[in-house]
């Protein structure tokens, strides 16, 4: 078994799946193999060094990569990988939680609310508190709040060390917004992570409980650890000392949402007697990708050396794009599109659009809807927060946990039964005075004299349903309860009566609700020993249902094309890739041009663009672009400086090689550009016959540089965007807010630097 599960890996994927005593740490570069090397670790303790499945913890970001990993496993020591425990960081501390929350004073059954439902919370304690929500807007609060969990700092400790008045009643809203979720029995995402981490520091015996279990541990994307989970994972090992931790400084990328790349930093500081092995071979991409990589991350100082090395070859070079507008780029990535489906025999799934923000998706879904082109968005409007789908799984929350007060106000009127603002406000009254949950105001109110008897008669309808889908819990499958909550309350009935389209489709998304039900049921029938649940187990479905991540419930199987933000396609490749609006002021954003460590942040998404490529990747500019309602005139992104010039071609003139014919006449601003990169390097392509050399000049030199803030006599103010010998003179190509694209001869032109 030794020599079958090393014989595929190379020299330093063998060192690191034999490594197994002590800490460890593998750097993996981007298309390293990192997972083949976790999964054979993982094969080679079970079988080689004989470790019993269940002491190997094997800790990724989303549930896609654990349970690929799983099946990796089991196909190479069998039905044993079964025993491992394969899971999220959410995943492995709901189910620490479920075990021994009860220390915490909680109890077992509790509630994991969604961002929707939070803010919700966020808003009714805005409420109670007087607060304006313009001056503390929910998302805002949610974020300070969400960052001062991920930090492990509590409401007291936040408002306490409150340097200014703002910080002060933010503490003030975090102690009202988690005292609502003690009281409905409720955790929201980071408290997973950081009510874990409480019951290992206060409850020592359950402490040595879980460092019992878990002899060997294994941290995927170490890089993207918060400080909550990187003291869960020290506390775990810290018996054992047998921690393996992989991941890639240069794909660090979400610092914005906790992320702390001074873990994987400083691993050897923290574990002094680490081994540190470095996976550079890249099994994905071609070397001319790779090297555009490379050039780019190496200018950030904040990392560890590496370079990554493929043996497929040179490939083709970088392909650079400058457009006129936002609509010219929507334009050229369809036609490149196109071009290449036809030419090369690609299939539509095999095309990725990355950009920088949502907003920039506008311009080139417009396009491909004209061309009837399949796309898809990953990161759009998800399935579990529809409204019918959040509707009946309010309904089976409130039937786990009657003490989910949000959840409860979400259905008591769906589909409409006749409990009206004023009858809920009759409820929370009684509620909040007798100091219970909601459901219990609700049985106060149906025996209140002083209740109108409309509202009585709805409210008794109501707890009498909910008293019959609660007397089936532990008997019907998840799949019987949702049909009967569908058949009970009439939500199907009262879609059907709307008779749209809308309805149609909530329709089918319900039966589609049921499908996901049943594939729980499946799965959880042939894990039952292992579970210790069965299909009955509402519990264990809501809980997988809200750690779905993005990536779990994107489908990238379809032909279709693929659009998304470059942050969204962390873990993902395609054989072509383009990367739009590398511009500055978007990528990198303004905001992060002005400090380094946000810059760095921005070339590490840069790195992860580019290395999202198999075989092709496009680098696409634009000269003026329409966003968030305002006309731009951006330089090129220092990004595209910073990439030699030797690795890039010119777009339009590789798809007239490549078609042997002109597809028309080419823009000045596509057939001259200039990038000046902040190192001061620059490249540029000239118009020549054989499709463009270098310029050198001639009769003097270029005043003007792309970038440069110009004003012109008749035109006003403007951007220069392009430098390119003309003649014996310099075209300046200029971008006029008023008045469009110029290209200007810089001997005649009535135009100076600002």
């Amino acid at each position: 078994m030794g020599g079958d599960l090393l014989g595929a890996l190379n020299e330093p994927q063998r060192e690191a799946v034999v490594c197994v005593d002590g800490p460890l740490l593998i750097l993996a570069g981007a298309g390293s193999g990192k997972t083949r090397v976790l999964t054979h670790r993982a094969a080679y303790l079970i079988s080689e060094r004989r470790v019993p499945p269940y002491r190997i913890l094997a800790v990724t970001f989303t549930n896609k990569a654990a349970k690929e990993m799983k099946n990796r496993v089991e196909e190479l020591v069998g039905a044993r990988a079964d025993l491992m425990w394969i899971s999220t960081f959410h995943s492995l501390c709901a189910r620490m939680l479920r075990e021994d929350i009860p220390s915490l004073g909680y109890k077992k059954s509790f509630t994991i609310l969604d961002e929707s439902d939070q803010t919700a919370v966020v808003k009714k304690c805005l409420d109670d508190l007087n607060i304006s929500g313009d001056m503390f807007k929910p998302q805002a609060v949610l974020a300070a709040i969400s960052s001062a969990k991920n930090e492990l700092i509590g409401p007291e400790e936040l408002e306490a060390n409150a340097r200014d008045p703002r910080t002060r009643t933010m503490g003030q809203i975090y102690a009202a917004y988690q005292s609502t979720l003690v009281r409905g029995n409720a955790l929201d995402f980071d408290d997973l992570i950081t009510l874990a981490v409480r019951l290992l520091r206060e409850c020592p015996e359950i402490l040595e409980k879980w460092q019992d279990r878990f002899e060997y541990l294994m941290v995927d994307e170490y890089q993207d650890t918060n400080h909550a989970q990187y003291i869960l994972v020290k506390l775990l090992a810290a018996r054992s000392r047998n921690l393996c931790v992989v991941g890639d400084d240069d794909q660090s990328i979400y610092e914005w949402r906790g992320a702390d790349i001074r873990n994987i930093l400083d691993f050897e500081r923290d574990y002094p007697e680490a081994r540190v092995i470095k996976l550079e071979q890249n099994y994905r991409s071609t070397q001319n990708i790779l090297n555009a990589a490379n050039c780019v991350i190496a200018n950030n100082k904040g990392r560890k050396d590496k370079s990554l090395w493929t043996s497929r070859g040179s490939g083709s070079p970088i392909f650079v794009y400058c457009a006129e507008n936002e609509r010219d780029e929507g334009r050229f990535i369809a036609d490149e599109i196109q071009r290449l489906a036809a030419l090369e025999g690609r299939a539509y799934r095999a095309f990725a659009v990355l950009y920088r923000v949502n907003a920039q998706s506008r311009a080139i879904e417009e396009v491909l809807l004209n061309r009837g082109m399949p796309y898809k968005i990953v990161g759009g409007l998800k399935f579990y927060e529809r409204r019918e789908i959040k509707d009946v799984l309010a309904y089976l929350r409130v039937i786990e946990n009657p003490e989910d007060s949000l959840a409860l106000e979400r259905i008591i009127n769906v589909p409409r039964r006749g409990i009206g603002d004023a009858t809920l406000a009759i409820v929370r009254r009684l509620s909040e005075e007798a100091g219970v949950p909601l459901y219990a105001g609700v049985e106060l109110a149906v025996r209140a004299s002083d209740t109108p008897s409309r509202a009585r008669s709805g409210l008794s309808q109501f707890l009498q349903l909910m008293e019959g889908l609660q007397s089936r819990k532990g008997e019907a499958t998840v799949s019987q309860l949702v049909e009967m909550v569908l058949e009970k309350t009439g939500y199907i009935r009262e879609l059907e009566r709307e008779q749209t389209l809308e309805a149609e489709g909530r329709i089918e998304n319900l039966r589609e609700l049921l499908t996901v039900t049943q594939e729980f049921e499946a799965r959880r029938m042939e894990n039952s020993v292992e579970d210790g649940g069965g299909p009955t187990d509402i519990g264990a479905f809501l809980e997988e249902v809200s750690l779905l991540t993005d990536l779990d419930r994107a489908d990238l199987s379809d032909d279709s094309i693929t659009l998304m933000t470059m942050h969204a396609a962390k873990g993902l490749e395609f054989p072509v890739v383009f990367i739009a609006g590398m511009e500055e002021n978007i990528f990198p954003l303004a905001r992060s041009a002005r400090e380094e460590r946000s810059l760095e942040e921005e070339r590490r998404l840069c790195y992860v663009g580019i290395t999202r490529a198999k075989d092709r990747l496009y680098l696409v500019h634009s000269v003026m672009r329409m966003i968030y309602g305002s006309t731009m005139a951006n330089a090129p992104s220092r990004f595209l400086g910073e990439i030699p010039k030797e690795l890039l071609a010119d777009a339009m003139h590789d798809r007239r090689s490549l078609w042997g014919r002109s597809d028309g006449p080419a823009s000045p601003v596509i057939r001259a550009h200039s990038v000046e990169g902040r190192s001061g390097t620059a490249w540029n392509r000239g118009d020549s016959s054989d499709g463009g050399g270098e310029n050198h000049g001639g009769d003097g030199s270029a005043e003007y540089s792309a970038g440069d803030r110009v004003r012109h006599a008749k035109f006003g103010e403007g951007t220069v965007v392009a430098v390119a010998r003309g003649g014996n003179d310099w075209v300046i190509t200029v971008a006029f807010p008023g008045g469009g694209i110029k290209h200007l001869a810089q001997s005649f032109a009535p135009m100076e630097r600002i």
